[in-house]
């Protein structure tokens, strides 16, 4: 096996990759990738080498990605806005043996000391400006020349060697790298493609998602070219933009982070037909708003699937397509993959009841690079991944997520959790966002503290909000003190990062 050779059956004429406004036919594609990964194997690189790539969403990580692990190095993709301290951090933890960087990443990775990185031979660049400015006792190479490299074909590897180094989002702590082998990847794959009508050859799926982040990786682009379908790969989102992409381009599929849905739900002087075209319009990652999914359907007729899933698990583990809608739920769990929602003795917590989601199949990675201690904490000896995710199953099969376990405030004695809390101050008229966290009370050792964003040109005080709170939760889930601040802290995947506050 080999995951990169789900580009292999498709028509060569087909449309693969559209790209800065450039076709990329199947047929090329195989063409660009062989040829680059002779290039590879020509500048010495080996099995089991890390290949980190600096690429937005375009051709270039496309190719160098499948190239890559094709030929059983690891690809290792990162952010390439990312600032140097980061970057500098993430590169030593997985010391690659080439560094592919795309225009935009070259300020931050100018700035990494690349003595530091023992195993650096080869910089790749994909524009002369950047070959200047990375010049150095690295040699630097040039990407479209290397596309003129003896045309290498995918090798076969064992579905437990590496293919992917993903770095998780690090929102209950520092992001560790993911392993993520050819058939974790192939599995989720499959496992979707269980379900019917997921993405077939004539889809045009729009490509927004970083492909940096597990959910753009292998549901974005993973599962639309192992169906033969189109990817017009998206490197910044605008919502203007994207209404006029989806036209153009007829886009059917389209798979968006929470702020991308809610950035297109309060668009005006949209008319519904521009959504037409769209026949499945998915999200995860974070917790949706329950406003902004009703604003889709009402003004455009866009029914929103919620899933889940986490980098461990490459990603999915529950989707809403192919099956009822439950509003509030992140719909069921996949063909071949088990879930189970365990109280804190360790046992299945009853239907309705809430506890830890616990997740097992053939897509739940393989441990966080060279760091046991950590691969121990969150897989059991049965394989079971504790994903430190709160939720809890209804009679249909259906998960609700309830929030992140690591996030839960103890309130003399009480569980309060942060989402619940967030979600009924969004309720109010003039909050735009929320987040809560806990801090130490002598009293009741913990309290709830809220940080809230205001609408523009909206008004409320701390009084205000706290009674609204007293209206719709019990007294020991409101918040003892609000803040009124300018933002919140996210990732780069529009996640509220609670840690930082």
């Amino acid at each position: 096996m080999n995951l990169a050779s789900i580009i292999d059956p498709h028509e060569a004429t087909a449309t693969a990759l559209i790209s800065r406004g450039r076709a990329t036919t199947y047929g090329q594609l195989r063409q660009q990738v062989e040829a680059f990964r002779g290039s590879l194997v020509e500048m010495g690189l080996n099995r089991n080498d890390r290949v980190a790539l600096l690429c937005g969403n375009g051709r270039w990580f496309v190719v160098g990605y499948l190239a890559t692990v094709g030929m059983g190095a690891i690809a290792v993709p990162l952010n390439p806005l990312s600032p140097t301290p980061e970057l500098q951090r993430e590169l030593e933890v997985v010391d690659p043996a080439i560094v592919v960087v795309e225009a935009s990443g070259v300020p931050s990775f100018a700035g990494v000391n690349r003595d530091r990185l023992g195993n650096l031979r080869h910089i790749v660049v994909t524009d002369e400006i950047g070959a200047n400015q990375l010049a150095g006792t690295t040699p630097v190479r040039a990407f479209d020349a290397l596309l003129g490299g003896a045309r290498t074909r995918a090798i076969d590897v064992a579905g437990d060697q590496p293919a992917v180094l993903m770095f998780t989002s690090g929102t209950a702590g520092a992001p560790r790298a993911a392993v993520l082998t050819h058939a974790n990847l192939l599995a989720n794959i499959d496992q979707n493609n269980a379900m019917p009508d997921v993405v077939r050859p004539d889809d045009v799926v729009f490509g927004v998602l970083p492909m940096f982040h597990i959910f753009g990786l292998n549901v974005m682009l993973g599962l639309s070219l192992a169906a033969g379908a189109t990817v017009v790969l998206i490197q910044r989102f605008d919502p203007v933009t994207a209404v006029e992409t989806i036209v153009e381009r007829g886009v059917t599929i389209f798979p968006g982070a929470p702020p991308v849905w809610v950035a297109l739900s309060l668009l005006e002087g949209v008319d519904a037909a521009a959504f037409a075209t769209v026949r499945m319009a998915l999200t995860g990652a974070a917790r949706m708003p329950e406003d902004a999914i009703d604003r889709l359907q009402r003004r455009f007729g866009v029914e929103l699937l919620e899933g889940y899933g986490l980098t461990e698990a490459s990603p999915v583990v529950t989707s809403s397509a192919g099956q009822p809608i439950r509003r509030g739920s992140v719909g069921r769990a996949l063909v071949g993959v088990d879930v189970r929602v365990v109280d804190e003795s360790g046992d299945d917590a009853l239907v309705g009841d809430s506890g830890e989601v616990w997740v097992k199949g053939p897509n739940v990675f393989v441990g966080y690079w060279s760091d046991p201690e950590a691969t121990a904490r969150v897989l059991d000896e049965d394989g079971w991944l504790h994903t430190g995710d709160v939720g809890m199953v209804d009679g249909d099969g259906y998960l609700h997520l309830l929030d992140r376990a690591k996030d839960l405030i103890i309130v003399s004695g009480f569980n309060v959790y942060p989402a619940e809390v967030e979600e009924v101050l969004m309720r109010h008229p003039a909050v735009l966002e929320a987040g809560v966290v806990g801090v130490p009370h002598p009293h009741t050792g913990e309290a709830v503290r809220a940080f809230v964003v205001l609408r523009p040109g909206a008004e409320a005080d701390e009084d205000t909000l706290i009674d609204h709170c007293h209206d719709h939760v019990a007294r020991y889930k409101c918040p003892s003190k609000v803040l009124i601040v300018d933002e919140l802290p996210h990732n780069h995947f529009g996640k509220l990062l609670r840690r930082s506050l």
